[in-house]
């Protein structure tokens, strides 16, 4: 370890004094692949060191490239000979650290990212590359650092949470943006499965993206230009367009079960008031709402966005919004984001009656296996529904309604519902629920025999109800008395008049 550090100091001592121990360089790159983990890290910090310096002093050529392999012409000058290859060994050692992201240690993951990033800063204000703009950024050495970053073969989180500092300059997201759109796109279209690992961490990449939401906060620069306003950096509908154009690429793909639930979780907050045409979600959200299940309840708030502020049209809305009701919405934990959509789809008193009754049976029917901490919000949610829309509260008053369950009309198969004959029902299986173990569900249960006030009830506190507080909270009742039945034991089973008591006793 001691004579690798030694040799490093040495050939970076001499690379910086003297162009003639310019093959020295190949001793530092030769140590960036040893296998000590100590070297290694030394290795990284002294290529920061002299790369750095070179980038500064100008020592590495500008403008296109010429391959490796082929002669220079004659009319180059010896100084552009030695710009070139160290242009060339300068390449090399960017390569070796993008492969070096993928270590297993993650200090030198670390150490390979933070020496990239001060190279794409270096070379922002020092470009290697000659541009008829005033304004230089490094794209192609990002999109080689973001490669990286996504890798294909193992959860990049740890290290994607290390490049957020970089991400704070809005220049550098900008790009990092673009160039995520662009891996996803040469990664992605090489196969039509599902990349669990990759699309993973391309999901964790492009979820870290905070968006400015005026342009005035668009103010914090990796690298400051003279003209900074005239910069298409500086300009927020770029970096809608780009943040658009990277979430479409992203969601165009198929994606695991498991990603789905975690895009539509952020998608209404985080990612469609941040887009210049939002409505270029619905195909992702219509593929998500027909998947059924979860899924389709968190799709839920997505499409509300878009039909309430987009004027979005999607035929059979509320067919399909009937179809998601089944057993499964008691125990799934976006159950108060499910029903507190639901209840704002069904507040339009312009609703048919046929419609709202529907919803109001389907739920009613599902209630008799409900646990007792959903059913303490189903019941007052049908109530609210019999409110505002009183033609339903027929479902109550029907004394010549039928008389055993085999006869109720309604078609709980059904998945129209104005084929499922609700209104000409009954909500008998309120009435059922009267007779409840848990008392509090009973007393709710009860409350439709009586005239239903104008108020609604407050659903808000009810959404949030767990088995837990319903537990906590009979702990803590006190009753007043207890009915017991005790008989005193007289046999040995038990039993007064039992046979084994005429031989045996207790005593």
């Amino acid at each position: 370890m001691a004579a690798a550090e030694a040799t490093l100091g040495a050939c970076l001592e001499a690379l910086l004094g003297s162009r003639s121990h310019a093959n020295r360089v190949f001793e530092i790159l030769e140590l960036l692949q040893a296998e000590e983990e100590e070297i290694v890290l030394s290795a990284i910090q002294t290529c920061d060191r002299l790369f750095g310096a070179f980038l500064e002093r100008g020592e590495l050529f500008v403008g296109p490239l010429p391959p490796e392999e082929e002669p220079l012409p004659e009319s180059h000058s010896a100084e552009e000979k030695y710009k070139i290859w160290m242009r060339h060994r300068y390449n090399s050692c960017v390569n070796c650290l993008v492969e070096l992201m993928s270590h297993e240690s993650f200090q030198i993951k670390e150490g390979s990212l933070c020496t990239l990033m001060a190279f794409v800063e270096l070379e922002a204000k020092h470009p290697l590359v000659k541009s008829e703009w005033s304004f230089n950024f490094p794209q192609e050495l990002l999109k080689l650092v973001v490669k990286g970053l996504i890798s294909t073969e193992e959860d990049s989180s740890l290290l994607i949470s290390r490049f957020q500092e970089y991400l704070e300059h809005d220049d550098v997201q900008f790009f990092a943006m673009k160039a995520v759109a662009e891996n996803i796109g040469n990664v992605m279209q090489k196969t039509k499965e599902p990349l669990p690992v990759y699309q993973k961490n391309a999901f964790t990449f492009v979820s870290s993206i905070s968006m400015p939401g005026k342009e005035s906060e668009i103010k914090n620069f990796l690298v400051k230009h003279a003209n900074q306003g005239e910069w298409k950096v500086s300009k927020l509908k770029e970096h809608r367009r780009a943040f658009e154009r990277m979430w479409l690429g992203f969601l165009k793909h198929k994606l695991p079960s498991s990603l789905y639930k975690k895009v539509l979780v952020i998608l209404h907050d985080s990612i469609l008031p941040h887009m210049n045409e939002p409505t270029l979600m619905i195909d992702f959200l219509t593929v998500a709402y027909d998947i059924g299940g979860a899924i389709s309840l968190l799709a839920l708030n997505g499409l509300f966005v878009l039909i309430l502020h987009h004027n979005l049209e999607y035929p059979d809305f509320y067919k399909k919004l009937y179809s998601l009701l089944d057993p499964s919405i008691f125990y799934v934990k976006y159950r108060a984001r499910f029903f507190r959509l639901l209840d704002l789809f069904l507040s339009s008193s312009h609703l048919p009656s046929y419609l709202v009754a529907a919803f109001a049976k389907r739920l009613a029917r599902l209630s008799l296996a409900a646990p007792p901490d959903a059913l303490l919000l189903v019941i007052p949610f049908i109530c609210n529904l019999l409110r505002r829309h009183p033609s339903c509260q027929v479902l109550v008053h029907r004394p010549d309604g039928p008389e055993e369950m085999s006869a109720d009309p309604y078609a709980m198969e059904e998945e129209d519902p104005s084929e499922s004959r609700a209104l000409e029902s009954s909500l008998w299986e309120i009435q059922t629920l009267q007779r409840h173990y848990h008392p509090e569900v009973a007393e709710a249960a009860a409350s439709i025999n009586t005239t239903l006030s104008e108020m609604e009830d407050d659903l808000m506190e009810l959404m949030e109800l767990t088995s837990d507080e319903i537990f906590d909270r009979d702990l803590k009742k006190k009753a007043a008395t207890v009915p017991l039945e005790f008989q005193r034991v007289t046999g040995l089973f038990g039993q007064k008049n039992d046979v084994l008591a005429e031989y045996f006793t207790l005593e």
